[in-house]
């Protein structure tokens, strides 16, 4: 009976050992956090709407220009109708995706904090 008593008491001091050193992992953590989660989420998005910027501007060059050559070189009237129907579908999509981090950095400012005052 003895040994078990030490046992359980044993498991009882591990366990308020490890609940002590949680909290203390809890409380201090945030408090040396140079930014908050909004920040974070603000940078992430910034830098991976950086890279969709970048991808598809690459894209859209390289389709851009299969449909100049095709529209230069081919005889069919129908394939350079087409070519230049997707150039400027290519062009209006490039200029919508780039300026949305235009407006977005515009709005971004106007309702900083939630105080929207528009």
């Amino acid at each position: 009976m003895l040994q078990r008593e030490k046992t359980k008491k044993r498991v009882m001091t591990y366990w308020i050992a490890v609940a002590a050193v949680c909290a203390l992992l809890v409380s201090i953590q945030p408090a040396f956090a140079a930014e908050t989660i909004w920040d974070r989420f603000s940078s992430i998005m910034r830098d991976f709407y950086g890279q969709i910027v970048a991808i598809s501007t690459i894209v859209a060059v390289t389709v851009a220009a299969v449909a100049l050559i095709v529209r230069l070189v081919s005889r069919n009237q129908r394939a350079v109708d087409e070519a230049t129907s997707w150039l400027k579908r290519i062009i209006i999509t490039w200029i919508i995706l780039n300026s949305l981090g235009f407006i977005v950095a515009y709005i971004q400012p106007l309702i900083a904090g939630g105080n929207y005052t528009g």
